[in-house]
């Protein structure tokens, strides 16, 4: 049985204008994950990656780098995170330089990450840098830019010709019904697509059967399952804070291992719903002892959860056969596939040889 794997990609790695002026010039995700340090005995802190180094991804060989490590152990394709700011984008160029060089070979899709950008790295909607302002009319200035410059990719990733399309957080759009209706009219009409392949994300418990906004799928966003299950604070955090005493430990503390057994026990709805695993998830690299740790994970575990997935993975069809995995290089939430000091290359590995299980599986 046939699988795509589809693997989260951040275009963060490279200094923007913007940044420069909110964060400090020359500033990426990098500058965080440089700087982190553990805030307890065992915290994983500096993850300091190996192979492909601090890349920079304006650089062709990085992204082509990035692309090859990641076929070469089973990954199928990538789904960039795409911003967009009322015919502003931001975090561009790596996305750009692919459309216009052709490459790196790898099939690919886009995810708006349609959140405020704030300075609380959160998508709350305090410190405000950059709004979304949602309209009709930027709704059609969006869905023609797509179709007309990134759609007609031949690498762009498409059920049964229609290129699919994922919406970070549907449920912040005034209208998410009316939003896919305008996309969809204008693929149709104006460019001559089949149609669009519209998804959305479970992200902050966004929970529902997508057809009722007029959606064709919802697809699990796997750290958000992992930041869910808090372990019980220490005696000694409890009386800490009740003498105001600076704690020694990161009281926001998840469990992995009871994320992975919730989501393989999971009862899988009747709506299209596409599985996600994530490696791992510790944002402290950018919020310090304000950010949440999850424990318990290990290339091990990972391998236990995606294993699981793809033995009970449901195949709706020929083309809709997605499996995601979040992430590829989020190393400031510390959930990368990519190689890292402490493991290497193990979760690398591990994701292609529970990949390869799939011949074993008949389709469900």
């Amino acid at each position: 049985m046939k699988i795509r794997s589809i693997a989260f990609v951040l275009p963060q790695f490279h200094p923007i204008p913007e940044n420069d002026l909110w964060w400090g010039k020359g500033f990426t995700d990098w500058t965080n994950v440089i700087k982190a340090e553990p805030l307890f005995k065992g915290h994983y802190q500096p993850r300091i990656p190996t192979m492909l180094g601090y890349y920079d991804l304006r650089q062709e060989v990085a992204r082509e780098a990035q692309a090859n490590l990641a076929k070469k152990y089973g990954i199928y394709g990538f789904c960039y995170y795409h911003y967009w700011f009322n015919s502003k984008r931001l975090l561009n160029y790596p996305i750009d330089e692919m459309l216009r060089l052709k490459k790196p070979d790898i099939p690919f899709m886009l995810c708006w990450a349609n959140e405020n950008w704030t300075r609380r790295w959160d998508g709350k909607d305090q410190d405000i840098l950059i709004k979304q302002n949602y309209s009709s009319d930027d709704d059609k200035d969006h869905i023609r830019w797509l179709c007309k410059f990134v759609f007609t990719d031949k690498r762009y990733i498409k059920v049964n010709d229609c290129p699919v399309f994922i919406v970070y957080r549907d449920e912040l759009l005034p209208n998410a019904k009316e939003t896919a209706n305008i996309w969809r009219e204008i693929a149709v009409k104006e460019f001559g697509f089949k149609g669009l392949y519209l998804c959305t994300t479970e992200s902050f418990r966004n929970v529902k059967d997508p057809s009722l906004i007029n959606f064709d799928a919802s697809i699990e966003f796997a750290p958000h399952q992992l930041i869910r299950h808090k372990l019980k604070e220490s005696f000694f955090n409890k009386i800490c804070c009740k003498l105001k005493i600076k704690k020694r430990e990161v009281l926001n503390k998840r469990d992995y291992r009871k994320a992975v057994d919730l989501s393989l026990k999971r009862k899988i709805p009747s709506y299209k719903l596409y599985r996600c695993v994530s490696p791992s998830f510790d944002n402290t690299a950018r919020k310090n002892t304000n950010g949440v740790i999850v424990v318990k994970s290990s290339p091990r575990q990972y391998y236990r959860w995606l294993k699981g997935i793809v033995y009970s993975f449901r195949k709706y069809s020929e083309d809709e056969n997605f499996l995601f995995i979040n992430a590829m290089n989020e190393w400031a939430e510390g959930n990368h596939l990519e190689p890292c000091k402490k493991y290497g290359l193990s979760y690398l590995r591990l994701t292609n040889k529970a990949l390869k299980k799939t011949a074993e599986v008949g389709s469900k």
